[in-house]
């Protein structure tokens, strides 16, 4: 992973609307916490040094999920040439965590940004090589234009915001 995939990451999120913000891990929980409209839910970040403000709910109920804002999750790999991101199925509910609220906040650690699809396929294969099955891979916000104008929002989030964790 070099700066330039980074960068080609952010141009392409740009061009979806999508948010992007390098960050510390040091300053990546109030950057979070800038980021969310509450009440918010999480999964746990895996990320060292890193972890979820006070007030996002992780393990929500079904009545949380639903009531929630913001979903934050971290994200296994993204990949640049597209601004795709790939949440992988976890325990603690990170699918649904980023499908479900309005807003979504994707963590990512810079060297987890690959260059391309191809590359993005050899993640994916290591990923199932280590029993890790299930992945949803989001590319900007949801959208469709099933019955004429397009419309964000209808089948996932309406907002999407990536941190990318700087490997410092």
């Amino acid at each position: 992973m070099t700066v330039d995939t980074v960068g080609r990451f952010e141009r392409a999120l740009e061009g979806l609307e999508v948010g992007l913000e390098r960050v510390s891990a040091a300053d990546a929980g109030e950057r979070i916490e800038r980021t969310i409209d509450e009440p918010a839910v999480g999964a746990p970040l895996p990320f060292e040094g890193v972890s979820l403000p006070e007030g996002v709910t992780t393990e929500p109920t079904a009545g949380e999920l639903e009531a929630a804002r913001t979903g934050v999750t971290p994200v296994g790999f993204a990949v640049a040439e597209y601004g795709t991101v790939a949440i992988e199925s976890t325990p603690d509910g990170a699918e649904p965590i980023s499908l479900y609220p309005d807003r979504h906040v994707a963590v990512v650690a810079e060297s987890d940004v690959v260059p391309d699809l191809s590359a993005g396929f050899e993640r994916l294969a290591e990923g199932f090589d280590a029993g890790r099955d299930s992945v949803v891979f989001a590319t900007g916000r949801s959208a469709t234009a099933d019955m004429g104008n397009l419309v964000h929002g209808v089948h996932g989030p309406g907002d999407v915001d990536v941190i990318v964790l700087e490997d410092r």
